[in-house]
């Protein structure tokens, strides 16, 4: 064949579309009855055409590494943390996160019998100790992520871990062990963030390390450093995808200003924002759905949430179809064989942009009025955040978000008062903070609590 076979077709475009739709609509306005608009203030339209671009996004996804599949262990216990490790290993984890609580873990008991050459591990602490973390990253730098973040510790706490001159300083010394900065941004989005804010607010933390860290850096280090953004992702299918592909864009374009390496690692979990106790299983379709998000952005770890995570403690059902979920998205539904699948789809691209632009305003506008520390101080951010929070709120409780079996069908007959092995709504414990902290919560929270009382 000489010509391909759309070849004989005439080409259409985009006024031509829009001309077609507006007739069938036979007198209806177009703007006002098929373009929505997101709480990002994004417009969706129902159809995208490459007339609408000049270019299209390369956010070099296609470069990375394939994503791994990830399991977090809480590791209070060195031997029994290292054997949950194994086993999890052993059942389909390709990568291991250990949540270290305090300096009397071992570090060697921790990883023993874990091939660190076949298996990605990360290491985060639970508190600041730089002596402690020079020792693991003596021998094992190359094999090992080791994360912490002091901005995330305040925004979640309210306070630094001791003050602000003290983390600081131990913050400094232990990214030159570790050669690696952290932001950790999942606070945001599950404290009720839209993804602009998200964004911005990631970008504006990760800025504040970098000014941190230009006079403490040289050239070559800053081209070796490694950067972790840990981010959560909701039900949104498209934004969330695009969301993790702005990002990169964004990360790329912050990094060149400091002369620092450009690529990073984005570690994505599931958000608690939209899960439910009630009909628990659907959290497994909700989760389906956020992982395929994050493995169409570019995600490199993926760590799925069991569906009972909420309100049961630690179970090996639970996790177990956690880690199979991404089996299978993996190895049945070969979503590990194209790493830029979602690249040159108009309507994502047309998010990208959307994203980006929006994104880097609020960014600019968070520096021009004296920084992200400086917000976090005054309020700013956390108000920010309550407002975005209290819309999606106000949706889900006109209907107009639905979490199916919750506002949308819930089945009368379900019970969950004795199913209760964790409390799964905000904890109230009032103490003197030096900001206001970012407080997660979850969208069923106040029908849920009613519904308990009157079981």
């Amino acid at each position: 064949m000489t010509k391909q076979l759309f070849d004989i077709f005439p080409e259409v475009s985009a006024a031509q579309w829009k001309q077609k739709i507006q007739y069938d609509l036979k007198g209806d306005d177009y703007n006002n009855t098929l373009i929505w608009t997101s709480n990002e203030g994004i417009n969706v339209k129902p159809f995208y055409h490459p007339d609408d671009f000049s270019s299209i996004n390369q956010d070099g996804a296609s470069t990375h590494k394939k994503w791994n599949i990830n399991q977090t262990i809480y590791a209070g216990n060195s031997q029994m943390a290292n054997k949950k490790a194994l086993e999890a290993i052993e059942k389909g984890a390709e990568s291991i996160k250990f949540l270290i609580a305090d300096n009397s873990i071992n570090i060697n008991q921790l990883l023993k019998n874990i091939d660190l050459t076949k298996t990605i591990v990360y290491l985060d602490c639970l508190f600041l100790s730089p002596d402690y973390i020079k020792a693991i990253s003596k021998n094992n730098l190359d094999s090992l992520i080791i994360t912490a973040d002091i901005i995330q510790n305040l925004c979640k706490t309210g306070n630094w871990y001791k003050d602000y001159t003290f983390d600081q300083a131990n913050f400094i010394e232990i990214i030159k062990a570790t050669n690696t900065i952290t932001i950790n941004s999942s606070l945001y989005q599950n404290a009720g963030a839209n993804m602009v804010q998200e964004l911005a607010y990631s970008l504006a933390h990760a800025y504040e390390y970098l000014n941190l860290l230009n006079n403490e850096f040289n050239e070559s280090q800053k081209q070796t450093l490694k950067v972790v953004f840990e981010i959560s992702v909701g039900s949104n299918y498209f934004f969330e995808i695009a969301k993790i592909k702005a990002l990169r864009i964004l990360w790329k374009s912050l990094a060149e200003e400091f002369s620092v390496n450009s690529d990073c690692i984005i570690f994505v979990t599931p958000s608690n924002r939209n899960k439910t106790i009630y009909d628990y299983n659907i959290n497994m379709l909700r989760t389906t759905t956020e992982c395929m998000s994050a493995i169409l952005g570019g995600a490199n770890t993926i760590c799925n949430s069991p569906y009972d995570a909420i309100y049961h403690k630690d179970n090996d059902f639970g996790e177990r179809i956690a880690r199979n979920q991404l089996l299978i998205l993996k190895h049945e539904s070969y979503f590990d064989k194209v790493t830029n699948a979602a690249d040159g789809t108009y309507y994502i691209e047309n998010l990208i942009n959307q994203l980006c632009e929006k994104a880097l305003n609020l960014f600019k506008d968070i520096e021009a009025n004296g920084g992200f520390l400086s917000q976090l101080k005054s309020g700013t951010i956390q108000r920010k955040i309550k407002e975005s929070a209290q819309l999606e709120q106000a949706q889900f409780n006109k209907g107009e978000l639905i979490l199916l079996g919750t506002n949308r069908h819930p089945n009368p007959e379900d019970k969950m008062k004795h199913e209760l092995e964790l409390f799964p709504f905000v904890k109230r414990n009032p103490r003197k903070t030096l900001i206001e902290p970012i407080i997660e919560k979850r969208l069923a929270e106040e029908t849920e609590q009613n519904r308990l009382n009157n079981e």
